[in-house]
């Protein structure tokens, strides 16, 4: 039995070694001198040298602009519809609705589609000739009977412009007839004054749509061949009334 006392033996012995060295018996001295401090790695920062310390071997991180990093995002492009784009003109005044048809039939001939509209406004009525009244009644016959005797009997007293009282010598919507009839009265050594009559009432406009590349419209073309003078013009279309 002496090789099974060699063995307890053997196992005591080794369990009081691990026991010394895990309480530190017979580990090593711990140096605080300079060697143990060379011994521990040091930091330095890039610039204190290109090759010394952690982070030597690291690239140098660079500032960047944020607005030069983004993207550059050019300006659309015009579109097809930009360049399209049309512009409503409207053409009028036209004191009847016969005559706001005749444009629109010519507008249509010419590859427009135009839209009639009727709108409250001053219709012009004619060229008026007129003579202003004399101060005195006596000076009136005077005037009355000169009249007569050259020829202008179709004579009557009414308001005149700011409704002072004048002789109308006539209402004209052919300026040829009314250049004559005040012709006429200067022949008699008299003044006469010419002026446009207009009233209030319905007039009618016609709306067209014009591409960019259209060229102007001339009113003259659009006036029916009636001989008397309308004054037609050419503007911006009104806004859309608001739907109720």
């Amino acid at each position: 039995m002496s090789w099974l006392k060699a063995v307890v033996l053997a196992l005591a012995l080794a369990n009081a070694g691990y026991w010394l060295w895990t309480r530190g018996v017979g580990a090593p001295e711990r140096s605080d001198g300079p060697a143990a401090e060379a011994a521990v790695p040091t930091l330095r920062l890039i610039s204190e040298g290109a090759g010394a310390g952690v982070g030597a071997s690291r690239p140098p991180i660079e500032a960047t602009d944020p607005a030069a990093a983004a993207p550059s995002v050019s300006a659309p492009a015009p579109t097809a519809a930009a360049s399209d784009a049309k512009r409503c003109i409207t053409v009028g005044p036209f004191p009847d609705v016969s005559e706001a048809a005749h444009a629109a039939a010519t507008l249509r001939g010419g590859g427009y589609s135009p839209r009639e509209r009727v709108a409250e406004g001053d219709v012009w009525v004619g060229v008026w000739v007129y003579i202003p009244m004399p101060a005195t009644a006596a000076a009136a016959d005077q005037l009355r009977s000169k009249l007569k005797a050259g020829g202008i009997d179709d004579i009557l007293e009414m308001p005149g412009p700011n409704d002072k009282p004048v002789i109308s010598l006539g209402l004209y919507g052919e300026p040829k007839r009314a250049q004559a009839r005040a012709a006429q009265a200067q022949q008699l050594g008299l003044n006469p004054g010419i002026a446009d009559r207009k009233r209030a009432g319905n007039v009618y406009w016609v709306d067209v749509d014009l591409k960019p590349t259209d060229a102007p419209l001339n009113p003259a073309d659009l006036q029916a061949e009636s001989g008397r003078i309308v004054r037609l013009e050419v503007k911006t279309c009104p806004p859309p009334s608001p739907s109720p």
